[in-house]
């Protein structure tokens, strides 16, 4: 029986995917285990270092299928670790007791941390196929709007005009930023673990490192310098990473949310019968995909903070901290492939009002480019100057409830400077989007 958000069957592929689920599952996360024991045995058997017949016997019975997964309960309530019964089982499924050279020289950490890093590297596969798409859903809103103005929103008010091209760019930025860290994190969280009882691995004395070379080309995976039993900063650096990307997409969730306020409407989630649906209100159209995001990337912020704490270990083997990467590792990907799901399907499938964009520029009369006014003003009054009368001639428009153009054409002080067709350019808000095209532009060249 289900009982957190991410195995439930209501909310499972809604707060996460079946894809990460299954990276982070029991079944995988014993095959991952098998995997290392098939492999070290591969390897030391090519070496000498146990018999080829045993190597062979012991890649045989390395499968999921042949263990016994109620069994493998029991004996983890028992031991604290699956790895000890894991190993018995092997040994029992061999023949003429060759698996007695099964786990040879390794420790129950050098197994857990190989699989651990085995399972992040296909999980981060997901993450990045996931960040390829929404960003590329990014570059087409940033593509399309490129020229659409909108209000740019400062302290929730209205500040100057932006494009909302300008706006996806932004995330999009962001999104080509992450998959540079991932790209960088690869190499130094990717490396497997194998040194033994304390991490010298004294226990192959002269074959130890052609052990551990032979055994990480193996497995795809980087060898370390030294062994990382209690240096956890590889997997720390995974959850901050986590954390960044969930930063983003709760920052997109949250300017959707904002755009759909009705009394905004500029920006919507896809519709579709019944989605965003009140019990009781007929008319309402909530957002769905953005409070999923939201309340995902808060508990990965978190988790992220718990495998910092777990980085604090104890002497070469630690004593409960590694045990913290084991509760929030998986749950932290899980929340974070459902907040990234969410995510694309809401820039994929985000509908757009540029009217209603427009609406909302021109709905303060001219204040929203009240900074390009002053600016306007500035070589014939100085800067000071018109900043000052251009504030006082705001007050009014806003007191008066006219347009800041008929005030500035009415002012004496002003007009001696600039005709009303003049004025009228300067309070034109698609007249005052500054760079925004040019930096649409850079950015989507370096996505592409």
């Amino acid at each position: 029986m289900a009982a957190t958000i991410i195995d439930s069957t209501l909310f499972g592929d809604v707060f996460s995917t079946a894809a990460m689920r299954s990276v982070w599952s029991d079944e995988n996360r014993v095959a991952q285990y098998l995997v290392f024991e098939a492999a070290l045995a591969k390897v030391q058997g090519a070496l000498g270092v146990i018999p080829v017949e045993a190597a062979a016997e012991i890649e045989r019975v390395c499968r999921v299928g042949a263990i016994d997964m109620a069994k493998l309960k029991a004996q983890t309530e028992r031991a604290g670790t699956p790895i000890v019964g894991l190993v018995a089982q092997i040994n029992g499924l061999c023949r003429d007791g060759l698996g007695q050279y099964s786990h040879w020289g390794a420790t129950t950490q050098d197994v857990t941390d190989t699989a651990t890093v085995l399972q992040i590297a296909a999980a981060l596969a997901i993450v990045d196929a996931e960040l390829q798409a929404i960003g590329n859903g990014l570059a087409t809103l940033a593509r399309s709007h490129r020229d659409t103005p909108m209000v740019g929103r400062t302290k929730l008010q209205q500040a100057v005009p932006v494009t909302f091209g300008y706006k996806m760019a932004g995330l999009l930025a962001a999104v080509q930023r992450h998959r540079e860290r991932l790209a960088q994190l690869r190499p130094r969280v990717l490396q497997a673990e194998f040194g033994g009882a304390a991490g010298t691995l004294a226990s192959l004395q002269g074959a130890a490192m052609q052990t551990q070379q032979a055994l990480c080309a193996e497995l795809g995976l980087a060898q370390p310098a030294i062994a990382w039993h209690t240096q956890r900063d590889g997997i720390a650096e995974v959850g901050a990473f986590l954390g960044l990307v969930g930063g983003t997409l709760g920052k997109l969730a949250l300017d959707v949310k904002l755009l759909m306020q009705t009394e905004v409407g500029e920006a919507f989630e896809a519709s579709a019968p019944g989605r965003g649906a009140s019990s009781t209100m007929p008319h309402k159209r909530n957002p769905v995909a953005c409070n999923v995001i939201h309340a995902a990337i808060s508990v990965v912020r978190q988790h992220a903070a718990s495998l910092l704490e777990a980085m604090v270990a104890d002497h070469e083997r630690s004593t409960g901290p590694w045990e913290i990467e084991w509760i929030v590792l998986p749950e932290a990907f899980c929340l974070l492939a459902g907040a990234l799901s969410q995510s694309r399907a809401l820039v994929e499938g985000l509908e757009v009002d540029a009217d209603r964009m427009r609406a909302n520029l021109d709905m303060t009369h001219g204040l929203v480019v009240a900074e390009a006014v002053m600016m306007g003003l500035a070589p014939a009054l100085g800067r000071e100057r018109a900043h000052h009368r251009v504030s006082e001639l705001c007050r009014a428009a806003i007191e008066q409830r006219k347009p800041l153009l008929d005030l500035l054409t009415g002012d004496a002080e002003i007009a001696v400077h600039a005709t009303r067709e003049q004025l009228a350019a300067l309070c034109d808000p698609a007249g005052y989007l500054g760079q925004s095209g040019v930096m649409v532009d850079r950015v989507l060249t370096r996505w592409h």
